[in-house]
């Protein structure tokens, strides 16, 4: 009965396995949380690159930049609010 944990379970100590089986869970949560924040910075930084892409810009230099401030404007919330949210979901 030596190594067949106590009352004779075939699989080893019910609450070491408990124990392992925890910090795998753990470990699988956490790995999620990473991945939904990677994928949600990701969304951010596509989502400011394509509505700057669809910006026809014209004019001199300072008409330019004053097109992408304004996108930018209305963009940055939005991926700063998915940045910290993604941030959030690590803590």
């Amino acid at each position: 009965m030596e190594g067949s944990g106590g009352f004779g379970f075939p699989f080893g100590d019910p609450e070491e396995i408990q124990r392992r089986l925890a910090e795998f869970a753990n470990e699988m949560q956490s790995t999620q949380r990473l991945a939904w924040a990677d994928n949600a910075i990701k969304l951010a930084v596509d989502l400011t690159v394509a509505a700057i892409n669809r910006v026809n810009i014209q004019g001199n230099t300072e008409q330019q930049a004053e097109q992408i401030r304004s996108v930018m404007a209305v963009v940055f919330p939005e991926a700063v609010t998915l940045v910290r949210e993604a941030r959030e979901g690590l803590s």
